[in-house]
């Protein structure tokens, strides 16, 4: 899979971050049938961010993407193709964190997510959006809350990536 760079706000030196423990995520760009895009917003911080989230133990890339996406945007999705991965400095959290992205379309309906209290909390809302508006909202946001320097950039990264190729 493709490097599409590093995150790394805090300016994190590559000694420091070789304590860190390291993190693994899947990520999706996922498109329906009207080429609309699932965005998360969380409204409580003022950041957008694409559906995924952490692998548990060695569960596979493409499991976990699956259940983060039935759990966050409600939807089962088909993997287009991989896209790249960052590589972030998360430096509250002294987290190495490796972020991989994928192409991927809704199959089937839109379904409700099954949102964490957390998510719930934090304002977790889908939306469904033209890529214009997606890439307006993303490089637009001003985020109240530290993980959004890191989250913004990284989607950025990502749909780049995917107009590119």
């Amino acid at each position: 899979m493709k490097d599409l760079g590093l995150i790394n706000p805090r300016n994190v030196s590559h000694e420091e971050a070789s304590g860190y423990k390291i993190r693994e995520a899947a990520r999706a760009i996922v498109s329906d049938d009207q080429g609309l895009i699932a965005l998360l917003n969380v409204s409580r911080d003022n950041y957008y961010k694409l559906p995924g989230g952490g692998l548990e133990g060695d569960e596979d890339k493409i499991i976990a993407l699956n259940r983060e996406c039935q759990e966050e945007i409600g939807c089962e999705i088909e993997v287009i193709r991989e896209l790249g991965f960052t590589t972030e400095y998360w430096k509250e959290d002294n987290e190495k964190q490796i972020s991989y992205c994928y192409l991927a379309k809704l199959v089937g309906d839109k379904g409700e997510p099954q949102l964490t209290e957390s998510e719930k909390e934090r304002g977790f809302q889908t939306l469904w959006l033209p890529i214009e508006e997606v890439m307006r909202l993303l490089s637009e946001s001003t985020p109240t809350q530290w993980e959004g320097e890191y989250i913004l950039p990284r989607e950025i990264l990502f749909f780049e990536e995917a107009q590119n190729n």
